[in-house]
């Protein structure tokens, strides 16, 4: 049996999990920015090389041995799953205000459910399923207020395009369960990096430019609060129970409402306000039988 931490770790943990969310939500409003000024697909492109380097020198430093080749097979599913899932997040995100996008996205434990029940075979509880009908329930609420508010350039497809990255991750979610037990988080973060890159870099001769030199401090900034979230989240997860640590994800919803009105003058509307309720109801509902995977959130894009 496994011994429970002390309470004053898991408090620690707790605040070090807050703090990494923090991080990665400041990644998300330095991606959208620079989105708008060069394009999603260059952005990510160039963070994702730029992550190669940032996560594969200390993983070289560690002296790891060689991936098993179960190992190496995840981390490309993974790794194209990632690529579709970050840029569909990303090119929505650019589209629509970040608390919008960042509630539709809580939606993915809940798809995550019904997934494993059909490729693991996992049995559906009475609270899974109430908690399914609350969580679409508020995605319904979110995307009826984005139809009220005054169309916006590609707005109705940007929600599309995040609710489609939703159901990417909720399969990485099943991935990630079986990529932990053979692969410390180094070797995940690296991987994912270097197959995002690749995947993208096979379409740049058709849509990839070299950014002016203006734009590579924010694309750095980006790749650098990735791995620093990844780090925190790691080191806090090691640490705590995840059912413990699952509440601070929905933290991101706080720093999105605040980088979207400072940034971009975004404000949020009362429809995303309690659609983000029902959803984080639904999740927190349907996880009180542990039948929620929940990971961290360095893990979405």
């Amino acid at each position: 049996m496994t011994r429970a931490a002390p309470p004053s770790t898991t408090i620690v943990a707790f605040a070090v999990a807050l703090l990494g969310i923090a991080f990665f939500s400041t990644m998300d409003a330095v991606v959208k920015s620079v989105s708008l000024a060069i394009g999603t697909y260059d952005t990510l492109l160039w963070r994702s090389i730029i992550g190669v380097v940032l996560v594969g020198v200390p993983w070289l430093l560690r002296r790891p041995g060689r991936p098993t080749r179960a190992a190496l097979k995840l981390h490309a599913e993974r790794g194209i799953v990632s690529a579709a899932m970050a840029w569909l997040f990303f090119w929505g995100l650019a589209r629509v205000p970040m608390a919008q996008a960042i509630a539709l996205t809580f939606i993915a434990p809940l798809i995550a459910l019904l997934l494993a029940a059909l490729l693991l075979k996992e049995q559906i509880g009475r609270n899974a399923k109430v908690g399914s009908v609350c969580g679409l329930a508020g995605v319904g609420i979110i995307l009826s207020g984005q139809l009220q508010a005054p169309p916006g350039p590609e707005s109705g497809i940007g929600a599309i395009a995040i609710l489609l990255s939703a159901l990417c991750y909720a399969y990485n979610i099943i991935l990630m369960r079986r990529q932990a037990q053979v692969a410390d988080p180094f070797e995940v973060a690296l991987f994912q990096n270097i197959t995002v890159a690749l995947c993208l870099a096979s379409l740049s001769p058709w849509f990839g430019h070299v950014p002016d030199v203006v734009h590579f401090p924010g694309i750095a900034l980006a790749a650098a609060l990735a791995s620093i979230s990844l780090l925190l989240l790691s080191w806090a997860y090691a640490r705590a129970e995840a059912n413990y640590l699952s509440a601070v994800e929905y933290s991101a919803i706080l720093w999105a409402s605040f980088y979207g009105y400072w940034l971009f003058g975004e404000h949020v509307r009362l429809t995303t306000a309690i659609g983000a309720a029902l959803i984080i109801g639904g999740c927190i509902a349907a996880s009180r039988r542990g039948q929620v995977p929940v990971l961290p959130a360095e893990y979405q894009a």
